[in-house]
């Protein structure tokens, strides 16, 4: 393994193995207008939600690197205090990029990348039609990082009104993510489509799971397991009774008729399987018979 002190590499090298390694990342598609109430729309990959109550977003118009100049949009949110945050979909992301190129203060992105202007209704700023997921914001505040290029200036903006594409809800009106469709930014030319990447892990317990530390030894220390199948495993509360385990043992007896005779390291591989279905009870009771 390759270490490095950020101090010794050049500021261009220390921000492409950050963006690499620190992947993938939301889009914040900032629209913004200046205060003569000229539009402008940039896409932004230093992003995320951070607070629920009060609503707060951070995205962060960083210093260009290669000459220390600032974005329109950090200017914008300067003067006038207000931004739309829009998400970035699949069908929005080549648009998306177009707008991204350094027009001149006078051009109007959403032209430029055949976008439409919606009319917000709260902030000055308009939103982007095409969009699935807009959010008014006003901004309360920009901290500057640093006065280099390469140096972030976290705008911190509350939203005040959001909204929400009919198309991307479900029956509970909950956002259906694979409708959704986001799209996020890796490092260089790399982006990735969450739709096509979607996996779940159920959440840890609300009472305590056992944990990894209080499995058998021939379990943790297990050269089949990988950590997440341990993670699989110790997230159950309580492990099966004696009974529900000489029942499956009978259950499957027919397909594992040496189950008894089974080492462990043969146990570890069928449970794995039953692990990669989700079956953690199946895995357990195995495991202990």
């Amino acid at each position: 393994m390759l270490s490095f002190d950020p101090k010794d590499l050049t500021t261009g090298r220390l921000h492409g193995y950050l963006l690499s390694a620190v992947s993938p990342r939301p889009i914040a598609f900032a629209s913004t207008i200046d205060v003569d109430g000229n539009p402008n729309l940039s896409p932004f990959s230093f992003f995320n939600v951070f607070s629920a109550n009060p609503p707060i977003l951070i995205f962060s118009p960083a210093r260009r690197v290669r000459d220390n100049t600032v974005k329109h949009t950090l200017l914008n949110v300067e003067a006038t205090k207000e931004v739309v945050i829009n998400m970035v979909n699949y069908d929005l992301v080549y648009q998306a990029s177009l707008s991204s190129t350094e027009y001149p203060k006078d051009v109007n992105e959403f032209d430029k990348a055949g976008l439409t202007m919606l009319k917000s209704d709260i902030v000055k700023p308009f939103r982007v039609a095409e969009s699935p997921i807009q959010l008014e914001c006003k901004v309360n505040n920009i901290i500057k990082l640093g006065t280099e290029g390469g140096a972030g200036n976290l705008v911190i903006c509350e939203v005040v009104k959001m909204h929400i594409s009919k198309e991307v809800l479900d029956d509970d009106q909950g956002i259906d993510q694979e409708k959704l469709d986001l799209v996020a930014r890796a490092g260089g030319d790399y982006y990735s489509r969450a739709k096509s990447g979607f996996f779940q892990i159920p959440k840890p317990l609300r009472t305590h799971g056992i944990g990894i530390d209080a499995m058998p030894d021939e379990i943790k220390n297990s050269m089949i397991f990988t950590g997440n199948d341990l993670g699989m495993l110790g997230n159950v509360e309580v492990l099966p009774t004696a009974e529900s385990i000489a029942e499956f043992v009978k259950n499957i007896s027919e397909r594992h008729a040496n189950i008894k005779e089974m080492t462990h390291r043969e146990k570890h591989k069928i449970a794995r399987n039953y692990l990669s279905y989700g079956d953690v009870e199946s895995a357990w009771k195995l495991l202990l018979s």
